[in-house]
């Protein structure tokens, strides 16, 4: 896909000089807006904004506000090309979240890599959930190879909704939404508070699956329960007083028949990775399905746990 940069100028000197910076560079695509048109292209939301300060009839910070405060590019990244090199307002436009401030006359290799590199920033950071801002799936790999190849032990919590589903068809995806940033936040905010560690990591595989390493030394079955009971108290907020009294949903079927579902609940599947048990992140994540998915055989909010080792095999247990 190609990438879509901005430049903000009221003249075509700066375009003209990226345009032959990547003249060869066939997944880049340039736009010059001028400053009178900057709210319509915003809502195209490039994926790269340089502003020519020199060229334009608007004061900078006013432009850079505008920008940052537009929902849709408040984290677009920002670059300021500009003739004054006044420390104190290089300063002032810097504080507006602009990404790179640099100099005129540009130095042309020094504003190519300049440009390169925040695109490859860019792209790193879409691993990103933008939703909750949890690391995704190429991070969430790369710290379970991480420990495998350390030989930790470690205990893997595999977390996800139950009836999600129907909760979307009744209140629509962005109430959803509302509900994935909720368990976000009490995921992390529970394994902050309980781990004695510090070693963890959370991270979001997309919709409503998350993950979350711990070590061993942390007292992962209170992290779990701490998880569930934060959770169910948290989650009627999001029911109208109607569905939290019935205790549950009324969900038309393709046929028009109602269906009930209960109140969206959460499970977790627990894998303890002892040292030596696994030799990739597929052989856990194999077993992580088949724990959550015994959790999610409990109505309501429950885990499991599959303690098991290279030397014992012993059954996995369920926590309600």
């Amino acid at each position: 896909m190609a990438q879509e940069l901005y430049i903000i100028d009221n003249s075509n000197s700066l375009k003209s000089t990226i345009s032959e910076l990547f003249s060869k560079e066939k997944d880049f695509k340039l736009k010059k807006v001028n400053t009178e048109k900057i709210d319509e292209a915003l809502k195209n939301i490039p994926s790269l904004i340089i502003i020519n300060e020199d060229e334009i009839d608007e004061n900078i910070i006013e432009v850079c506000k505008r920008i940052r405060m537009n929902e849709d590019n408040s984290i677009t990244p920002i670059i300021v090309v500009s003739s004054n090199k006044e420390k104190e307002h290089r300063v002032e436009v810097l504080k507006e979240c602009v990404e790179h401030y640099i100099k005129a006359p540009v130095d042309k290799e020094y504003l190519y890599y300049t440009i390169k590199n925040v695109i490859r920033l860019l792209d790193t950071n879409r691993r990103v959930s933008p939703l909750t801002g949890l690391p995704g799936n190429v991070q969430i790999q790369a710290e379970m190879k991480k420990r495998l190849l350390n030989k930790e032990d470690f205990v893997m919590l595999y977390l996800d909704l139950d009836n999600f589903k129907a909760y979307n068809d009744v209140y629509g995806f962005l109430n959803g939404d509302e509900i994935i940033k909720f368990t976000a936040r009490t995921i992390v905010d529970n394994i902050d508070k309980l781990s004695v560690s510090g070693n963890t990591f959370v991270g979001h595989i997309g919709g409503d699956d998350f993950v979350a390493i711990v070590s061993c030394e942390d007292d992962f079955e209170a992290i779990c329960q701490n998880i569930i009971a934060e959770f169910d108290k948290g989650v009627v907020k999001y029911f109208n007083d109607d569905d939290v009294e019935r205790g549950y949903l009324e969900v038309p079927n393709r046929k028009c028949i109602l269906e009930q579902f209960p109140l969206t609940s959460i499970s977790i599947g627990v894998v303890v990775a002892h040292k030596g048990r696994f030799h990739n992140v597929l052989e856990i994540g194999e077993v992580g399905a088949q724990v959550k998915h015994l959790a999610k055989t409990t109505m309501g909010s429950a885990y499991s746990i599959d303690r098991r080792n290279e030397n014992t095999a012993c059954a996995i247990g369920d926590r309600p």
